[in-house]
């Protein structure tokens, strides 16, 4: 029979679509636990110049987590999201982009940003929102944002950067540029109806956009046992017509490998891609969070010295003669002094105008905004004692 969208076969038989196939779809990965290449060589060759940089960045991000996140617990800043067990996820990812590549983040991928270069003083300007902070201290910490980098500011409304994702990747398209748009969420995210209308819009439009599922196993304390009943995130692709792998989310050489063939699909075919990392999520959701509430500390524990992302790749830049325990001494120290030195200097720094609350949405302020500007200055005068001596008025 013709019909729009492609003929369609008759049967006499009455069959419907089995709810799932025996066999799961299989999970693409290039070492094993221990960090040894499986037999195969099916996956991007990578310099030692790239793999130390990728191993840098990733013992960067989790000295990064722990200083922060110590931080948050001392009062110093009001909130925070470690990426504990998804290292690989953020830094593979980014060293298979190109910089003209536009990113759309989630919250839990700061590793992108590091490594096009965004330095630990920016990082920890943005988490004390002081006078250098981008955002000028409107956003909450690790919220971070970067025009220079292409890195779409962090929303904290779950999959709502999905379908701006397919927007700018749709007009990369009509410009004709060699990029694509690649955007981040997590499994509790594919819960959402943006995640199912960004997808259709992206197969429909034949948008160059790489969707990245972190499934990390929760969605805050929902496990994925509870969201859905399909295999995963990677099957509900082909639903809309969008080609769709597996991988393991804590192996960086497989994901380094599958994003970069996924980039050249999505450029030089003009489609867009799905990919679900296997990952786990070994950090609480945030500072907000207690993850011991609804799962076992057992399992954290497990995955913390079983499939830890970071070990791994040590054990194979170690096999490879690219590193030795005296690096690793000196590259974990000074990567920390860098941090604190940065959190201090964060800390000292002056607070951004009660004026920049009002700023950047209108060309011209409106009335109803500079009424609450003097109402809020007028506040501030009548309660001195509820700000601290030095709000920068």
């Amino acid at each position: 029979m013709d019909f729009p969208g492609g003929g369609i076969r008759f049967t006499s038989q009455i069959r419907f679509l089995p709810e799932s196939y025996e066999e799961r779809v299989h999970c693409y990965r290039v070492l094993d636990d221990d960090g040894n290449e499986i037999c195969s060589n099916d996956f991007a060759n990578v310099t030692e110049e790239i793999a130390l940089k990728i191993y840098t960045n990733m013992v960067t991000l989790q000295a990064m987590d722990a200083v922060f996140y110590e931080a948050q617990r001392q009062g110093r800043i009001s909130f925070y999201v470690t990426t504990i067990g998804e290292e690989a996820i953020n830094i593979a990812s980014a060293a298979a982009l190109s910089d003209d590549d536009i990113i759309v983040p989630q919250y839990r991928e700061p590793g992108v940003l590091l490594w096009r270069g965004f330095t630990i003083q920016e990082f920890a300007n943005q988490c004390f929102g002081n006078n250098s902070d981008y955002g000028k201290g409107r956003q909450m910490p690790i919220h971070y944002g970067s025009n220079k980098h292409n890195y779409f500011t962090v929303s904290s409304t779950i999959a709502s950067q999905l379908p701006h994702a397919v927007g700018a990747a749709y007009s990369l398209k009509m410009d004709k540029k060699d990029a694509c748009v690649v955007t981040f969420f997590g499994d509790g995210g594919s819960s959402e109806g943006d995640f199912h209308a960004a997808l259709n819009f992206a197969a429909v439009m034949e948008a160059p956009v790489i969707f990245i599922c972190r499934n990390n196993g929760w969605a805050i304390s929902t496990p994925v046992k509870d969201q859905f009943r399909s295999d995963g995130i990677v099957v509900r692709g082909q639903a809309y017509g969008v080609r769709s792998i597996r991988v393991d989310g804590n192996d960086a050489i497989a994901m380094l490998s599958a994003i970069k063939s996924a980039r050249e699909m999505a450029i030089m075919e003009g489609r867009p891609i799905l990919i679900e990392a296997l990952t786990y999520r070994v950090g609480h959701h945030s500072t907000s969070d207690d993850s011991t509430k609804y799962r076992p500390a057992e399992e954290i524990q497990w995955w913390r010295t079983t499939r830890d992302p970071v070990a791994r790749f040590r054990k194979w830049i170690e096999g490879n003669n690219w590193w030795n325990n005296e690096a690793e001494s000196e590259l974990r120290n000074r990567i920390r002094k860098e941090i604190l030195f940065a959190v201090q200097v964060a800390e000292k720094a002056s607070k951004p105008p009660i004026a920049d609350i009002f700023t950047d949405v209108y060309d011209v302020l409106p009335s109803s905004l500079s009424k609450q500007e003097q109402s809020l200055r007028e506040t501030i005068k009548r309660h001195p004692k509820d700000y601290p001596p030095d709000f920068p008025l």
